[in-house]
C-alpha cells in the first residue's frame, strides 16, 4: 500500500509539472550487471540513430553447440535498463534463439532522453542492425515487446509495413493499450489522487497507444500474454487488445507479477511453439496441463 502511495504521489507531481512524453519513461543510467553473471556469452552493440544519437544494446549469441533457430528483439519495459530486462530473454540463447536486447535513448549506456516520437528511431536502428548482421540471414526474426516495449513496438510496425516485412512474428507481454488509462489506473489506487483521476489523466499523451495501432498490423502473426495478477498493467488492458487484434492472434490469461511471464516453464513452452510457427493451425494448440484457460481468434 506504501509502495502504491508514493507511486500515486510520484506520478500526481510528475503529472502536474509536465504533459509530455517524457512521463512513459522511467530511465536507469549505467550497466549494473552484464549477461555474463548469468553465465551467457554476450557482446556490447553499437547502433546509431537516424539523429545521430548513439544507443548501446546486447547480443546474445544461441548456446555454443545448439543450432541456431532464429532470432528475438527484446523491447523492455519503461523502467531502468537492459540489466533489469535480461530475466525476459537470458533464456532463449539455450533453446536456439539469438537476442538483440536494446536500451533506448537515455537508458543503460545509451546517449540522450527518451521521449516520443524521438524513440522510434532507435527502434528503427535496431531493425536497421538486424537487416545488416550476418548471423541474422537467412532465419526467422521475431519481436517481443514487454510493457511499454510492446506498445512502443505495435505503433512502430502499424507506421512501418517494410519493417513488419522482416517480421515472422510479433509477441506482447504485460502491454497497456492505453497509456492514459494506466496512468488512471495509478492514480486511482490512492486517496490522494483518486478525485483527480480523470483530469490528471488526460495530460498523459494517448495517440500513440497500441489500442489505435493494433489493428493496422496487417497479416503479422501475433502472440499476447497477460497476467490476471498485473498490479502495473490491469489485465484489461490484454482483452482489449485481444478484441481489436485483426491479424492472426492468440491471447494467452497467464499468471505472476507484472512481466514476469517467462518465469514459468508453461508459458516458455508457449512462446517456443510461436517462435517455431506463428500460424494459426500451430498456435490453436491446447496449453500444457494445470496452465491458465486462454482464448484463440
Amino acid at each position: 500500500m506504501a509502495s502504491s502511495l508514493r507511486a500515486a504521489l510520484c506520478l500526481l507531481i510528475t503529472l502536474c509539472l509536465s504533459g509530455c512524453s517524457d512521463l512513459l519513461f522511467y530511465p536507469e543510467p549505467g550497466q549494473p550487471i552484464t549477461p555474463a553473471r548469468a553465465g551467457l556469452e554476450y557482446r556490447d552493440v553499437t547502433l546509431q540513430a537516424a539523429d545521430g544519437t548513439r544507443l548501446h544494446a546486447w547480443w546474445l549469441p544461441a548456446k555454443a553447440g545448439v543450432a541456431v533457430k532464429g532470432t528475438v528483439l527484446h523491447l523492455h519495459g519503461n523502467g531502468g535498463n537492459l540489466a533489469w530486462h535480461l530475466g525476459g530473454t537470458y533464456w532463449l540463447p539455450e533453446q536456439g534463439y539469438q537476442v538483440l536486447m536494446l536500451d533506448y535513448r537515455g537508458y543503460g549506456l545509451s546517449e540522450g532522453e527518451p521521449s516520443l516520437p524521438a524513440v522510434y528511431q532507435d527502434i528503427d536502428a535496431a531493425f536497421a542492425w538486424l537487416a545488416q548482421a550476418p548471423e541474422v540471414q537467412g532465419k526467422p526474426l521475431t519481436l517481443l515487446g514487454q510493457s511499454l516495449g510492446g506498445a512502443l513496438a505495435v505503433h512502430y510496425l502499424a507506421e512501418h509495413p517494410e519493417r513488419r516485412e522482416q517480421l515472422q512474428g510479433l509477441v506482447l507481454d504485460g502491454v497497456p493499450a492505453s497509456y492514459r488509462d494506466v496512468a488512471r489506473s495509478v492514480l486511482s489506487s490512492s486517496w490522494l489522487t483518486w478525485s483527480l483521476q480523470v483530469p490528471l489523466s488526460w495530460l498523459v499523451p494517448d495517440d500513440d497507444s497500441a489500442i489505435r495501432s493494433i489493428d493496422k498490423l496487417g497479416a503479422l502473426p501475433l502472440l499476447i500474454f497477460h497476467s490476471l495478477d498485473d498490479e502495473v498493467v490491469p489485465f484489461s488492458n490484454g482483452t482489449r487488445l485481444n478484441e481489436a487484434a485483426r491479424s492472426p492472434h492468440r491471447f494467452i490469461e497467464t499468471r505472476g507479477r507484472h512481466v514476469q511471464t517467462f518465469t514459468k516453464d508453461a508459458w516458455r513452452q508457449m512462446l517456443l511453439v510461436f517462435l517455431r510457427d506463428p500460424q494459426p493451425r500451430v498456435m490453436s494448440a491446447p496449453l500444457p496441463p494445470d496452465s491458465s484457460s486462454e482464448n484463440s481468434q
